[in-house]
């Protein structure tokens, strides 16, 4: 039951976006996906995310999705606000020492017309089980809102688990 419960919360967790560098795809005529004002802009964003899911800071973590976030999961399904908030309270009491890291060179941001941004990459969370890091490494997609100068997440695609 512990296992099942865990493996929920790992993967519920490996929807949030990470902070890293990316790498571009070559390409004459794409935008570069790892640099540029957007790219740095969403990363910040990210590094918020980063902190707060270390620090295990619920208020601060769901101040970063919009109230009307839709989180995807592939094996889990799709959470609303309140869900989410309720499963990362359950995941940082019952796993106090998990822990999210960047994959290096995943991350890539791409505009999103009239509406924000695109962001994807993969992270690992890692805790300690009988002693041992025990990891899972996932692959995330997030839809980031801007709201005059603020910016939110609005949807997640959690997948590959």
């Amino acid at each position: 039951m512990k296992m099942e419960f865990l493996s929920t919360m790992l993967v519920l967790a490996a929807a949030l976006p990470a902070f890293g560098q990316a790498t571009a795809e070559p390409g004459p005529k794409k935008k570069s996906a790892s640099s540029g004002e957007l790219f740095e802009t969403i990363a910040r964003m990210d590094q918020q995310i980063f902190t707060a899911f270390n620090a295990h800071d619920l208020d601060r973590l769901m101040s970063i999705f919009t109230e009307d976030v839709e989180f995807f999961q592939d094996n889990d399904g799709l959470k609303n606000h309140a869900q989410i908030r309720e499963d990362f309270g359950k995941l940082f009491a019952s796993v106090p020492d998990i822990r999210r890291d960047i994959i290096a060179g995943t991350l890539q941001v791409h505009p999103i017309k009239d509406y924000g941004a695109i962001e994807t990459g993969e992270h690992r969370f890692c805790h300690k089980e009988n002693g041992k890091d025990d990891c899972g490494t996932f692959k995330f997609l997030t839809i980031w809102r801007k709201s005059g100068e603020s910016w939110k997440i609005s949807r997640v695609v959690s997948y590959g688990h």
